[in-house]
């Protein structure tokens, strides 16, 4: 790893998956929290508000940093892939415009009227802000996959041969992506899981550890974020199912690389769910693998033909012969393993919000210095990183899978680096981008565990006087 290209694409992915750690938690803790707050609206009772000040304090430490860290994912277009921002920058810098004039500016408006405003706006209407932040949320997720997916699937363009660049000429076509409008759902599920397991892991460990502090308040939440994670959780494998099919339709490598599945299957493509054999994986050693499955997850039925890896290359070598490169697979180990880890640790999650969930049945509570309690503890206290780390996966498996192209089909990765950024100036940046995010790391796990250890704050708001000179206090 000595060359500028190899250097930025590290770069590139170390910081967006240390930047997507706090996405889904801050897309799924605006919604739950206005969810708990929206209860309290609704039954005036307490328990749903100091759970909706607990975790809107959680939410917001999530936030502020998700902010911060991503900041840099811009910075880096214009460094490290300045050829890539000129050859691309008319199409994708459209939706993240809108993502910073309209989603962006209702996240942070009306966020920030429902930190200041608890003693100062009407209930109902205090209540509208916080769910008009979680839909800017949503936005914002929206116009960036949307940015993503032209990556995955260019529509709306037309090619300048002049200029050397794509030139936007349907954003409506942008906006519809038929790659778009599968992977936001899928992601927004994905996101929902992270907030249900987040959740559901504070409540169980107060439920276990400090059983007489707030039980029926905590066993509300521990309700609520496995139940979130479970439907959110069905909604990631129905959605995933429709987008594994689109994936084939429009890029027949990922889902080939996927597999690691090198030759051609007429029908009845075998899914391994592990598979031990070369370090390319163009041969295994020993397989367990479920008859049809890959059909089934390609096509949509179990006879359905399944393209490999060295016929695609033939092809791709044919159709991309100016492009100058003659191996168009990605790297068959990565893709192989995180689509595995990303399935893998999303069941799982789901297996213990159902664990939870039938603990909890019927009014109960986990009982006290059992075997299984102290099971069910060690297990909620790793929820919150299975469908975590699973995003994470899931993303390295969508990007990694796209390679060698930086925009497929278009522009390779090798001609998206900036030309005049040298290997030394990338490797500076990366090491303090590394060692400054440690830092936040460990900040913002402090800041987390201090205010969950303080357990649930006051029911009341802080109420203060007329002064209409007075400051804004940061208070809920």
């Amino acid at each position: 790893m000595d060359t500028a290209l190899d250097l930025a694409r590290w770069q590139f992915g170390i910081t967006t998956v240390y930047h997507f750690l706090f996405v889904p938690m801050t897309i799924s803790m605006a919604f739950l929290v206005a969810i708990m707050q929206t209860f309290w609206w609704r039954t005036n009772d307490e328990r749903w508000l100091r759970l909706t000040r607990l975790f809107g304090k959680l939410f917001l430490i999530n936030f502020a940093m998700g902010v911060v860290t991503g900041i840099v994912q811009e910075f880096q277009f214009g460094m490290n892939w300045s050829d890539y921002s000129r050859f691309v920058g008319d199409i994708f810098g459209a939706p993240l415009a809108i993502e910073g004039l309209l989603a962006f500016f209702l996240e942070s408006t009306f966020l920030g009227l429902w930190i200041f405003g608890w003693d100062r706006l009407k209930p109902g209407l205090h209540l509208m802000t916080i769910w008009i932040a979680a839909i800017g949320t949503a936005l914002s997720a929206y116009f960036i996959l949307a940015a993503n997916s032209f990556m995955q699937n260019p529509v709306g363009f037309t090619m300048n041969e002049e200029r050397g660049r794509a030139e936007l000429t349907d954003f409506v076509a942008v906006l519809t992506n038929k790659v778009a409008l599968i992977t936001v759902p899928h992601t927004l599920f994905a996101a929902f899981m992270v907030g249900g397991g987040f959740v559901a892991a504070i409540a169980i460990w107060f439920l276990v550890r400090r059983p007489d502090e707030d039980a029926q308040a905590f066993r509300k939440a521990a309700r609520l974020g496995a139940v979130t994670l479970l439907v959110a959780g069905l909604g990631v494998v129905i959605t995933g199912d429709i987008q594994g099919k689109i994936m084939t339709e429009v890029q027949p490598m990922k889902m080939a690389a996927a597999e690691g599945l090198y030759e051609d299957a007429d029908g009845n493509a075998p899914f391994s769910v592990l598979t031990i054999g070369t370090l390319d994986g163009s041969e295994s050693v020993f397989s367990v693998e479920i008859p049809g499955l890959l059909s089934q997850l390609a096509t949509g039925g179990f006879d359905g033909k399944v393209r490999g890896i060295n016929s695609l290359n033939e092809e791709y070598a044919k159709t991309y012969a100016e492009s100058g490169m003659d191996d168009f697979a990605p790297n068959i180990p990565v893709t192989y393993w995180s689509f595995r880890l990303m399935m893998g640790l999303g069941f799982a999650a789901m297996g213990i919000a159902a664990w939870i969930l039938w603990t909890l049945r019927r009014g109960g509570l986990p009982a006290p210095s059992t075997l299984t309690t102290r099971w069910l503890l060690r297990a909620a206290l790793v929820l919150p990183l299975l469908p975590l780390f699973a995003n994470s996966f899931g993303w390295i498996f969508t990007e990694m899978g796209r390679q060698p192209w930086v925009v497929f089909g278009l522009m390779p990765t090798a001609a998206g680096v900036s030309p005049s950024v040298s290997s030394a100036q990338v490797w500076t940046s990366m090491l303090g981008f590394t060692l400054l995010y440690g830092v936040l790391a460990v900040i913002e796990v402090k800041l987390l565990l201090h205010f969950i250890r303080k357990g649930l704050p006051d029911a009341n708001p802080p109420v203060q006087d007329d002064d209409s000179d007075r400051p804004l206090a940061f208070a809920y």
